[in-house]
């Protein structure tokens, strides 16, 4: 199930779903999740504008979750100072609720289609809480997918400038490692701990995890009505 010619035009978006299945799931359009990172500087004003504008046109339920976890664990691990890593942490996110709030007032200012949520208030979600026992399982327990999630957070932070001239230090690893731990259920059962009947996660750009969850030869994989879509603006060419 790798990407492919499915790739299309979508209300100015490209879209491209992993796979015969992903395609099925987003044209039944139940549900979008668009997770959020907090210091990426992929998600401005303009992208996060089109990209929910885009879901408006496409599902009808949306959830935007933005990740506000272990940001300060990973200053930390960039020789910044704890206090400091907080403060910076605690700017960081409230920066990327204001843009966020912003898209949402433009695209939905009633409210009804489009619910906003931090990572941490997912994480308290009894849902969430069942399907995290299984990721946290096969990340112990599965090889091939402890190895892919070690991939991805080699990859994330071989793209960020850190405190030490851009040396990967085993602190970072382990920073990403959580980080990636609190999101993992979201690309694994998304269903599920938004209690619709199917789900596209939809991002920028194919990451690792993905890629694996949605194989049909993975030992670990996400749920069968999970799907995952890969949506740019067009200004930034084919995915």
């Amino acid at each position: 199930m790798q990407p492919s010619h499915l790739e299309e035009l979508s209300h100015g978006m490209y879209v491209k779903p992993l796979g015969a299945e992903c395609r099925r799931i987003w044209q039944r359009g139940d549900h979008a999740l668009i997770g959020v990172s907090a210091g990426n500087s992929y998600f401005n004003q303009e992208r996060l504008t089109k990209l929910l504008k885009w879901a408006g046109h496409s599902f009808a339920e949306i959830d935007v979750v933005y990740v506000d976890t272990h940001l300060d664990t990973m200053l930390i691990a960039d020789g910044r100072a704890p206090l400091h890593a907080a403060k910076s942490s605690r700017s960081t996110i409230k920066d990327l609720r204001r843009r966020i709030r912003r898209s949402v007032e433009l695209v939905d200012p009633d409210g009804v289609r489009l619910r906003v949520r931090s990572l941490t208030e997912v994480m308290d979600l009894p849902e969430y809480q069942k399907v995290r026992l299984s990721t946290d399982l096969a990340m112990r327990e599965d090889p091939e997918f402890a190895a892919t999630c070690e991939k991805m957070v080699r990859q994330v932070v071989g793209h960020r400038s850190t405190g030490d001239g851009n040396v990967m230090t085993k602190a970072h690893i382990e920073a990403g490692l959580s980080y990636l731990q609190a999101e993992a259920p979201l690309f694994v059962d998304s269903p599920s701990i938004f209690d619709v009947r199917s789900s596209v996660v939809c991002y920028h750009m194919l990451t690792p995890i993905t890629d694996q969850l949605c194989r049909r030869d993975s030992s670990f994989r996400c749920a069968p009505e999970n799907g995952y879509l890969i949506v740019r603006p067009t200004e930034l060419g084919e995915s």
